[in-house]
């Protein structure tokens, strides 16, 4: 047995493999695209590495592709064959739960790890991953916060950590200290694009667009090394470019950065379209970009693994006047009426209404998008994602409710919108209140129950 870099013990016997584990853990924690290469490494030189498999497989499973998770189940097998310390037995039943169906069962088995062991960095990290893919804000906080009084200032990864718990505290609502906390991550770990980005989440949901981008003027160093994480972090670039009415700069963002490489990963995708559906909302032209993501998501609407991938789908189909958005439309709905696991519970709600929502709107079907849409903002956050992520959809929400006349509803999901951030209305607000006053200056508001 030895130790690792945060004096946890693991089942590693080579100097030279746990080099390469050190680099994995580094790596997870700051997003590094070199990340596979150095697992790859440690499983080469240390074959019967339980935890090191057990890591392969849930990094598989937070990939989102239904096509992984044979190899997911391949990395459980081989994790069960090594011989794992009890700290890592808890990485391989996690990666179990999650193959079951059960994600959360998954976080409750890293959270366990992390109650014997708290300096368990890439538990940390998971714990969140995970939690994020369920859109569990309350849980990333809690977690993250039950660690930091244990976490000293002199601990390999309390930069890390600080990013997280910024995050964290943005997606709770907790703006200043949030932003507080991502800026200590950085200076704590300069490479740490998670808490990087934390702040620019602030920017946006405050309305501090002009801020937001001089935030991240200069700074490109500190996701330079990531993976296609830092296509991510182009995209809040645009989204602050997008308030400030930068068309231009944002179109040059798209294609330049978060396009560039045309990947069909699900987080890429939902970069792309839901950029792309703030643009038209806003009337602007976006070409044929539809066309390539169109392509790629007419071969994924099989796959099921997140409804959050699925929507985002769904928009790239409906964006490209695609035939394929009908059958993604029907497999969700035949998930949603075998709800058996966590993940096909989301499928039924808020899934099967957003779903519609989406479809109604691209038709020009606006009431009945309303509609639809409406029922599901409830329980998007179970969607998974961030308030910014999810944002699109409030938009469209509003949009359709606007577009079907019924302007009490569309100033309701305003102000909903307006209690979630902070400061005053962005851009897509002010522009949509002004709508409606000039409505109601012509003819009094319908409005329906938004059931």
């Amino acid at each position: 047995m030895t130790h690792d870099q945060f004096g946890l013990e693991t089942s590693l016997a080579s100097t030279r493999a746990m080099a390469d584990w050190t680099a994995v853990q580094r790596g997870v924690l700051s997003h590094a695209a070199n990340t596979p290469t150095h697992l790859a490494a440690v499983l080469e030189a240390e074959p019967d590495f339980a935890l090191g498999h057990a890591a392969k497989g849930l990094f598989m499973l937070l990939l989102g592709r239904r096509e992984l998770y044979a190899a997911a189940a391949g990395a459980l097998a081989a994790a069960r064959m090594g011989d794992a310390t009890q700290r890592e037995a808890h990485y391989v039943a996690a990666l179990a739960h999650w193959l079951d169906g059960a994600p959360s069962r998954a976080i409750a088995e890293l959270e366990t790890a992390l109650t014997s062991t708290p300096d368990d960095a890439l538990a940390m990290k998971l714990s969140q991953a995970i939690r994020f893919l369920l859109g569990d804000a309350r849980g990333m906080r809690a977690s993250v916060e039950r660690l930091l009084p244990q976490w000293t200032p002199d601990h390999p990864a309390r930069g890390y950590l600080l990013g997280c718990h910024a995050f964290a505290l943005e997606e709770t609502g907790d703006y200043a200290r949030a932003e507080t906390a991502g800026r200590q991550a950085l200076w704590t770990a300069p490479d740490d694009a998670w808490g990087l980005h934390a702040v620019a989440h602030v920017y946006d949901m405050t309305g501090r667009s002009r801020q937001g981008v001089d935030w991240l003027a200069g700074r490109e160093a500190a996701w330079a090394h990531c993976n296609n994480f830092s296509y991510h972090v182009w995209w809040h670039k645009a989204l602050l470019h997008l308030d400030l009415g930068e068309i231009e700069t944002v179109l040059a963002l798209y294609d330049d950065h978060i396009r560039k490489d045309r990947t069909d990963d699900y987080r890429d995708i939902a970069n792309a379209t839901s950029l792309l559906t703030r643009l038209e909302l806003e009337g602007v032209p976006v070409g044929d970009r539809w066309e390539e993501l169109a392509d790629l998501c007419a071969r994924r609407t099989d796959d099921g693994c997140l409804i959050f991938a699925d929507l985002h789908y769904l928009l790239a189909l409906t964006g490209g006047q695609r035939g394929e958005s009908s059958d993604l439309l029907a497999r969700i709905h035949r998930d949603a009426d075998r709800a058996t696991d966590e993940t096909r519970a989301r499928m039924a709600h808020p899934g099967r209404d957003a779903a519609c929502g989406l479809v109604a709107f691209s038709e020009g079907s606006n009431g009945e998008a309303f509609h639809h849409l409406a029922r599901a903002q409830d329980a998007m956050q179970k969607a998974g994602g961030s308030h910014a992520q999810r944002d699109v959809f409030a938009r469209l929400t509003i949009d359709a409710a606007l577009r079907a006349g019924y302007l009490d509803d569309a100033e309701r999901f305003l102000n909903e919108r307006k209690t979630l951030r902070s400061g005053p209305d962005d851009g897509f607000a002010a522009r949509r209140r002004d709508l409606i006053a000039a409505a109601r200056g012509r003819a009094g508001g319908r409005s329906v129950p938004a059931e």
